[in-house]
């Protein structure tokens, strides 16, 4: 009997024997537009994501923390995923092999989820390196201790005509800068950039960067740093 033809579409060969050019776009690890669903609200979910943070802090392997608690590496692992619920013996012994108190691993689940709302004109001036070169910094907004670990600064940055250049700046973390008025070339470690209105740098803030020339003048643009905060030694 013969075969009846396939009704599913089937990928054509490559017959024109040209290379496939790679996708540019970077990828990415994350969606910013995910949903997270119930399941990922729930306290098991959270004691597991502070078990495996705590764990990978420590520098121990799952395999370690299974057998200083007596727990099998295959329930270690569905506590760290959130697919079980974990008896209180079970958390102590946790809690006493990453040598934390039982309570941390439920701060993610108590924890405050912030945000900072600011009305047009209302950030805070603060002063800066760059202050005493006539660069102004207003500041509009803060999240310190978040559940990212990481602490972010925005700033509005306004340069006048009594501004001066300042290309020494260097700090740690990544910064990020979006242009909306005038137009500077803005330096960082070997490289100039000519930005102005819409044009963005995002960049490692460790190199040295700043203001090179200042083209047209008023110039704003907006500065994102985001670093992670030292540990106070105990």
């Amino acid at each position: 009997m013969a075969k009846k033809p396939s009704t599913h579409a089937q990928p054509r060969p490559d017959t024109t024997g040209r290379r496939k050019t790679p996708d540019p776009r970077p990828a990415l690890h994350q969606d910013p537009h995910a949903v997270r669903d119930r399941r990922e609200r729930v306290l098991e979910v959270a004691i597991g994501r502070e078990v495996r943070a705590l764990r990978v802090h420590l520098g121990i392997t799952a395999a370690e923390l299974a057998a200083k608690t007596g727990i099998s590496v295959g329930m270690l692992s569905k506590i760290e995923n959130g697919q079980t619920s974990p008896s209180l013996t079970t958390l102590q012994s946790l809690a006493g092999a990453l040598g934390v108190p039982l309570t941390a691993f439920f701060r993610r689940f108590e924890e405050e989820r912030t945000a900072v709302f600011v009305k047009a004109g209302e950030g805070v001036d603060v002063d800066r390196r760059g202050t005493r070169a006539g660069h102004q910094y207003n500041l509009l907004g803060h999240l310190g201790l978040n559940s990212a670990g990481v602490t972010v600064e925005p700033y509005l940055i306004t340069l006048t005509e009594e501004s001066d250049v300042f290309p020494a700046f260097q700090h740690e973390g990544l910064e990020f800068l979006f242009m909306l008025e005038g137009e500077v070339v803005y330096r960082h470690g070997d490289n100039l950039y000519r930005m102005t209105p819409g044009d963005s740098l995002f960049f490692d803030a460790d190199a040295q960067h700043g203001p090179e020339e200042l083209v047209t003048r008023p110039i704003r643009y907006l500065s994102i740093i985001s670093y992670r905060p030292h540990r106070q030694s105990e």
